[in-house]
């Protein structure tokens, strides 16, 4: 399916063991396309190997990379031992998924959960209640996702970071069922559009959308949002929440730094859950690419 966005020009789509694997085709250097799929969170077997190598080389990619999405921090189970990868190295052309995320502890009970929280935080999730405001999940229509698409627009562009197309959140909520599209209403108006994923194992906060006008900064609707969406990931027994992405525990001056602050002060677990690992299918422009980027950083 074709896709045009800020990002990715195609995306394609098709299912390993019962998990959906998106491959994104985006711009690389020199002329050339480099696949990648993000948040895999299967285990990968030579099936899936010869799968990604197979589409890389009838896309003639300069190559396929994959960054995993793994709690349990393994590629393969002790007794999957032969089923081991043989052409995908354990390596990155540029990395997407922070290896590091904060995660929520689902087993605990909510006052346990409220009490690891930063006190300011409990605080406005309190705040936003006592201002009516209130959590909805939205049906997956095309004119909600629209709207979302359109409040997301406005978020990128005051915040300064990439956003994809509105076919792309479109595909997103309808390929994968467990997504869903959440709400808040402040005063009769829809406020922020934010998306998740929940199932029995884990619920993932991926995107959102807010408005950010001083009529709303101060009603602490986000929030009461993620204490909403924690809520619902634990009444269907998942067992971990997870925020997505945090700076790594050593950076300084990250780009995710405001963002990892606000995560960390819902939940003080921090864990690595991502590797990643590419198979390159043009090896001497890959490595030529490779040395101008290197040339390039010690320029500059």
């Amino acid at each position: 399916m074709l896709i045009k966005s800020n990002q990715s020009i195609k995306v394609i789509s098709f299912k390993h063991n019962e998990i959906d694997v998106f491959v994104e085709k985006r711009k690389v250097a020199m002329w050339e396309y480099g696949l990648f799929v993000l948040g895999f969170e299967g285990k990968i077997n030579k099936n899936l190997e010869k799968k990604l190598i197979s589409i890389c080389k009838e896309e003639k990619a300069l190559f396929i990379q994959i960054e995993t999405l793994d709690y349990q921090n393994v590629i393969l189970d002790e007794n999957e031992e032969k089923e081991k990868v043989e052409y995908l190295k354990k390596w990155y052309y540029k990395k997407f998924i922070t290896p590091y995320t904060a995660v929520i502890d689902l087993e605990q009970t909510e006052e346990e959960i409220l009490k690891e929280m930063k006190p300011k935080w409990r605080y406005n999730i309190k705040l936003a209640e006592k201002k009516w405001v209130e959590v909805r999940i939205a049906e997956k229509t095309d004119e909600n996702i629209k709207k979302f698409y359109e409040l997301m627009r406005e978020t990128t562009l005051r915040d300064k970071f990439n956003w994809n197309t509105f076919e792309y959140y479109k595909i997103f909520l309808e390929k994968i069922k467990s997504s869903k599209l959440l709400l808040t209403y402040f005063n009769d108006k829809v406020i922020a559009w934010w998306i998740f994923t929940f199932d029995s194992n884990i619920s993932i906060y991926y995107y959102w959308a807010s408005s950010w006008n001083s009529e709303y900064r101060n009603i602490m609707s986000p929030y009461l949002l993620q204490w909403e969406a924690i809520k619902y990931a634990k009444s269907i027994w998942s067992k971990i929440y997870d925020f997505l992405w945090i700076a790594s525990p050593w950076e300084i001056n990250s780009p995710l730094e405001w963002v990892t602050d606000f995560k960390l002060k819902f939940t003080k677990w921090i864990v690595n859950v991502s590797d990643s690992y590419i198979y390159v299918n043009k090896k001497l422009k890959y490595n030529l690419i490779e040395l101008l980027k290197k040339i390039k950083k010690k320029v500059k």
